[in-house]
């Protein structure tokens, strides 16, 4: 079809007003499960320090009449650290794009900070969660937290090749440990896993996993003779808790902890110790701009480590 002569377009016309939304969209995850679900506690110190003890096991109690007194030789508590890691995001935003008038936010140093306060608690899940050591730090090293994977060493199943990690009764926190070989995960190794914490003296309540692996829990044995009312326009494809021999667990994933490692946790044995919580600091103006800095210290406290497990060395397709 023909367009008229001299017919005015808007390919030509100036002074069109733009069509830019006033919303930002942003689908960038920020859900951080395991420090979520772990408690809190205050450190005074960049050495984090408790300790842990155990009961005898069961054994045959009976004695003759009139016997006299044996004493039982008393085992000293266990003393364990952690170190403090200093996280921290910057801001610096120039004095005449805070005061522009900005499509979605009111304030480009509000609108940034909020993004940061998401970015830095992300990064603090991964230190929560890794598999890094500690480390005491110096002038020129920084101080490291020695995260999750680190302390998992009484209930561990892990692939061939794999250390056996760090000397629970002294260095726990100190070793990261990887497999040569790894496996794919199992409910026969899930259930080693969580039987073993029990034998331990565990009650365990959460399955943490990457979304590849909660894929394969998904998909267990135990889910083909399941029976369940769904509604008739819903398809039932994903599992949300496994009734073990010991307990029913909840099965979270996590998008920030290691694919290869499934987590058997009780997380009331887990903390995240405060040495300076979350704070907002204005940074001193050197032009003409405006600077702020996000910043927390932390350490994680392993209560006792008996209490949780990992299936570690796992593949991740």
């Amino acid at each position: 079809m023909a367009i008229v002569a001299n017919t005015y377009q808007t390919y030509s016309a100036v002074g069109r007003r733009e069509d830019l939304s006033n919303t930002i969209y942003n689908i960038a995850p920020s859900d951080t499960p395991f420090m979520s679900m772990i408690g809190k506690a205050k450190a005074t110190n960049t050495l984090v320090e408790w300790q842990t003890d155990t009961i005898a096991s069961p054994a045959s109690n009976a004695f003759i009449d009139g016997d006299d007194y044996a004493y039982t030789a008393v085992t000293p508590t266990v003393r364990l650290g952690n170190y403090t890691q200093i996280s921290r995001k910057t801001v610096i935003v120039s004095g005449s794009q805070q005061a522009s008038n900005n499509a979605g936010r009111d304030s480009e140093m509000a609108y940034q900070l909020s993004l940061n306060s998401k970015a830095l608690k992300k990064d603090m899940e991964l230190a929560l969660t890794g598999n890094v050591a500690k480390a005491v730090g110096n002038a020129s090293t920084a101080r490291k937290s020695g995260g999750l994977e680190t302390w998992l060493i009484t209930n561990t199943s892990r692939g061939g090749g794999s250390p056996a990690g760090a000397n629970p009764s002294a260095n726990s926190g100190s070793t990261a440990t990887d497999a040569g070989t790894k496996r794919a995960l199992t409910e026969a190794l899930l259930k080693t896993v969580i039987q073993s914490v029990y034998t331990q003296g565990g009650d365990p309540t959460t399955v943490m996993v990457g979304p590849v692996n909660k894929g394969k829990i998904s998909g267990f044995d135990g889910r083909s003779s399941a029976r369940q009312m769904i509604a008739k326009d819903a398809i039932q494809g994903g599992a949300h808790l496994y009734s073990s021999d010991f307990g029913e667990l909840k099965i979270i994933p996590s998008r920030i902890s290691r694919e290869q490692s499934c987590f058997v946790l009780d997380p009331e044995f887990w903390k995240v110790a405060y040495f300076r919580d979350f704070k907002q600091e204005e940074v001193a103006k050197t032009g003409d701009a405006i600077k702020r800095a996000l910043l927390v210290e932390f350490s994680l406290i392993s209560a006792n480590e008996k209490a949780s497990g990992i299936v570690a060395d796992c593949t991740i397709t």
